[in-house]
């Protein structure tokens, strides 16, 4: 018995096939955006110049 495979799973199954330097290059995108150390210091200032948002903000307030 056949398991669905659907064409989307197929597709990308096919493209990591043909281009198998694809899953290092995909690792290197993800650290240079996500996988990234957190700085204590800059975290802090982060959200200490966080501004509340008001309740409704797409008419301004009088």
């Amino acid at each position: 018995m056949e398991l669905y495979e659907s064409e989307h799973t197929k597709f990308i199954r096919e493209l990591f096939a043909k281009n198998p330097q694809l899953a290092e290059e995909q690792k290197e995108a993800r650290a240079i955006w996500w996988d990234k150390k957190l700085d204590k210091v800059e975290r802090q200032r982060f959200e200490e110049a966080n501004v509340p948002q008001t309740g409704y903000v797409y008419f301004a307030q009088k």
